[in-house]
């Protein structure tokens, strides 16, 4: 993916660290260059200096060629005006917005901007919905660590019993919504065609999930 990154305080240097690791090209952007300081020394990652809602800077940082576009800066209205350049004007696919207000968060579902909160909880939650977006989150615990997700079931997995998706440690199947009914599996359960499965899954085991589902879902 291409990635721009808006502000890079603690969020947003961990977080471009975290997706140059994995391969991805990020472009930062900050007001302050001393900002750059704080991103690890890697070839997949470029600084540009400027405001996040800089038409200039961010056809720079190659907003127009952008898979995925993060306001994670200090303040809530340069996140959301930066989104908004993003997601109206330049059309990224993926746009995601930190929020410090609660109660501005209206504001951005208003625009169909998705927001998050916190830092090491926030680093983990924008990295799931960049990276693994048709697993659906139904809830987080601790800093993001364990989630509950779910997602559908691809034709290939159905007649397999449904314990035989679970790693220990990792990615546990903890409940199955069928023709609308709500059960726990057995350990014999087998998957049916139009399964719903909620796993419990360490974030640190999604991409192993993500893998395994994305046989025939695809991103």
């Amino acid at each position: 993916m291409k990635v721009i990154v808006v502000g890079c305080g603690r969020v947003g240097s961990a977080l471009a660290g975290l997706l140059a690791a994995e391969g991805h090209d990020v472009q930062v952007v900050d007001r302050r260059p001393k900002a750059a300081r704080r991103l690890p020394d890697s070839p997949r990652i470029r600084f540009h200096e400027g405001n996040g809602y800089s038409r200039a800077v961010l056809r720079t940082a190659g907003i127009e060629h952008a898979d995925a576009f993060v306001a994670v800066t200090s303040s809530d209205n340069s996140n959301v005006v930066s989104a908004r350049t993003a997601k109206e004007t330049y059309r990224v696919p993926i746009v995601l917005a930190r929020v410090h207000d609660p109660r501005r968060a209206d504001i951005y579902r208003e625009l169909g901007i998705p927001t998050i909160a916190g830092i090491h909880w926030t680093v983990h939650q924008i990295h799931r919905m960049l990276l693994h977006r048709h697993l659906s989150p139904e809830l987080s615990f601790g800093n993001g660590e364990t989630l509950l997700v779910r997602s559908d079931l691809p034709d290939y997995l159905v007649g397999r019993r449904l314990t035989e998706f679970e790693v220990d440690g990792e990615i546990r199947v903890v409940e199955v919504t069928r023709a609308g009914r709500s059960l726990i599996p057995a350990h014999s359960t087998p998957a049916c065609s139009g399964d719903l499965v909620t796993f419990a899954v360490a974030a640190t085991a999604l991409g192993r999930l993500r893998a395994f589902l994305d046989k025939e879902l695809g991103t």
